[in-house]
């Protein structure tokens, strides 16, 4: 969307008839972080229609421990975050390098869904 206005009335129309939209953040294009896909904001509407329940299981806690980071980076980055107080962000922050490279892609890597599913769970380490 230009100007990265996602309320635009044309950007809000294509959202309520696509079956999904990926949202690409330029925040991460800067961050040399490619694709530079916004998994928290992005949104697939077939989700649970083209994969297994463990499948979704893991996206779930991968994206709740993502979430929780991001909520808590500001005081992670200034060191004002109390080791301890939220065990949802101690695990997140032991897990951030392991998701932040699971979701980077070299143009010319290919990864099958097989493959992206174990990755994922080596990645949050729950079963």
């Amino acid at each position: 969307v230009e100007g990265d206005d996602m309320a635009d009335p044309i950007a809000d129309s294509a959202r309520a008839i696509l079956d999904g939209h990926i949202v690409l953040s330029r925040e991460l294009a800067h961050q040399n972080h490619y694709p530079p896909i916004d998994v928290l904001a992005s949104v697939s509407r077939l989700l649970l229609d083209i994969t297994s329940k463990y499948h979704q299981r893991m996206v779930n806690i991968f994206k709740d421990y993502l979430a929780a980071y991001h909520s808590a980076e500001d005081l992670i980055n200034i060191g004002a975050y109390v080791r301890g107080s939220n065990r949802r962000v101690d695990r997140a922050i032991e897990l951030i390098d392991r998701m932040r490279e699971y979701l980077r892609q070299d143009v010319d890597e290919a990864v099958d869904l097989e493959s992206s599913v174990r990755q994922l769970r080596e990645v949050v380490g729950e079963v």
